[in-house]
């Protein structure tokens, strides 16, 4: 867990000193900074997650890269949906939707299209990938 909490923080740190973007394995990627309040712990997490943008709507996924389980960033919005957005060098507070059905596996099917890899997170689970629309408050 520290291993992952450190690579968090690298690029979180990257992140934020470059106004959002970051290289390496993310060089490509479209990421945003998702700050949730902890479950158990009420203090605030700071994770950084791959979006898809389409119009003024913004969705993340809870594909933890395809692991057999979800996300703590998700199960923590889901206990608490009120939520704050780093994007870019743009910061917003934002509820949480999880999204479902024809919705969902639209918006999914949408982002492995364009990403790859989310097509093979969703191969190697066995658990439906959460989509979350992140709506500005």
């Amino acid at each position: 867990m520290a291993e992952m909490n450190d690579f968090n923080a690298q690029i979180i740190e990257e992140f934020r000193a470059n106004d959002g973007v970051v290289g390496g394995p993310f060089a490509e990627a479209t990421l945003l900074l998702l700050i949730t309040t902890g479950a158990k712990t009420g203090l605030e997490r700071i994770n950084p997650v791959a979006y898809r943008a389409e119009g003024d709507d913004l969705f993340v996924f809870a594909s933890k890269a395809g692991a057999p389980t979800d996300p703590d960033w998700f199960h923590n919005l889901v206990a608490d949906p009120s939520v704050k957005v780093e994007l870019g060098n743009e910061h917003f507070d934002a509820t949480a939707e999880v999204l479902a059905g024809e919705e969902r596996d639209r918006v999914y099917g949408a982002q492995a299209a364009a990403v790859p890899a989310f097509a093979d997170y969703e191969k190697k689970t066995d658990r439906v990938i959460p989509v979350v629309r992140l709506v500005r408050a």
